[in-house]
This record gives structure tokens, sequence and C-alpha cells, in this order.
């Protein structure tokens, strides 16, 4: 049976990392939309220079026209089988949106759709995103507590200086936590309602949160 998984969650809650992971092992796209939208950009397909006339002014892309470019991914034939959307929905909107879209994609046939929410203290979030730092070259990813790099502010795989993100401030990230439990946490309540929501603990390494999560998408 074909395998629709989406995940819900705060920032830096781990969802970036397992989904990566979960995309392999089971041999599924992953389907980033935020990657997915700044490709369709750089392409220069037709939803792409759309969504750029819309950034270039400053202004949010439609949710229709996001919701087309999402549609189009997911009717290619590498998630025929299953995918893993990461990014969307964000909304109950989104998420009645990505309900039509199935249904037409899947034209009847039975699913396994299953809404996997990172459970997880926010306090620890604010301290995992004031360490984060990140490689300019090669992009992974460190924690300076969690994940330092053998060589203290260098990274592992080519020894470039680590860098921070400007907005990675506990100022910043409390503000991302205030919008993301007043527009997205009804989700929640939406997928529980409908017997597909599935919730993990993500407190701890990543190694048991990958044994968690592989326990609730058996």
């Amino acid at each position: 049976m074909k395998k629709e998984l989406i995940f819900l969650g705060p920032p830096a809650c781990g969802k970036g990392t397992q989904t990566d992971k979960l995309a392999k092992f089971l041999n599924f796209p992953h389907v980033d939309t935020g990657s997915l939208l700044r490709n369709e950009i750089k392409n220069e397909t037709e939803a792409g220079k759309e969504a750029k006339n819309y950034i270039d002014k400053g202004q949010l892309v439609p949710a229709e026209l996001v919701a087309k470019i999402i549609k189009n991914r997911l009717s290619q034939d590498d998630c025929k089988n299953g995918f893993i959307l990461d990014g969307y929905p964000r909304s109950v909107e989104q998420a009645d949106k990505l309900e039509v879209i199935n249904a037409e994609i899947n034209n009847g046939e039975k699913v396994d759709f299953r809404a996997i929410y990172f459970d997880i203290d926010t306090n620890l979030l604010v301290e995992r995103i004031v360490n984060r730092r990140s490689c300019p070259v090669c992009g992974e990813i460190y924690n300076l507590q969690s994940k330092p790099p053998k060589v203290p502010n260098h990274c592992d795989n080519d020894g470039a200086e680590l860098t921070q993100r400007k907005d990675d401030t506990r100022e910043v990230a409390q503000a991302r936590f205030d919008t993301y439990f007043k527009e997205t946490s009804p989700l929640i309540d939406y997928y529980q309602n409908k017997g597909v929501l599935k919730t993990i603990d993500a407190n701890g390494t990543i190694d048991e949160v990958w044994d968690r999560l592989l326990k609730v998408i058996e």
C-alpha cells in the first residue's frame, strides 16, 4: 500500500535530520517544500517564474500556486509508492488542500497516510537553536552542545570555519515558536480527529528519536 508521511513539530525539533534519514531508509522521495520552491525558481519553470514575481515584490507566494507546485511534484513517478512531505501543510487550510491534492493524485487508491508529530520541550529547542552552527561549504549542521565539531568552530568534513545564522538568537527563536503554536499547532488536533496522528517523543539523541520514529511508521 502506498505510504504518505507528513511531519509536524516546532522549529529545530529535528524533523529535517530524521526525514532525510527516513527517505533513504524507505527509498522514498523527501519533498522539502522550501527546496522545491527554490528549485522551481532556479529552473525557471512556469510556476517558478510566477512565484519569483511575487517574491521579488516582497509578497507571499499565493497558497494556490504553492499547492499547484506540490501537486506537480507528488504526481511524479518516484512518488507512486510513497513520499515524505516536509514543510507542508502549515495550516488547517493547507491540510484541507492537501486532502484534495491526494484524492486527485491517488484516484481512489487506498493509501496509508500518517501525520507524525515531534513532541519536544521548547526550552530545549531554544538552546538547540542558539548553539546551532553550519558549514558554509558542505552544509553540515553542528550543535555546540549535542553535536560539536572535532576541531572547535571548524567543519569535520572540509575544515571550513563554521557560521551561525543571524536569526539564531533567543529572541528570534521565541518569536518563531510563538508563530508556530499560533498558526501550525492546530494541525495536531486536525489530524488527531482524523485518526492519523502519530506522536513521538523528540527529546533525546538522534538515534533514540530514530528508533521511536521507526516504530510509528511500521
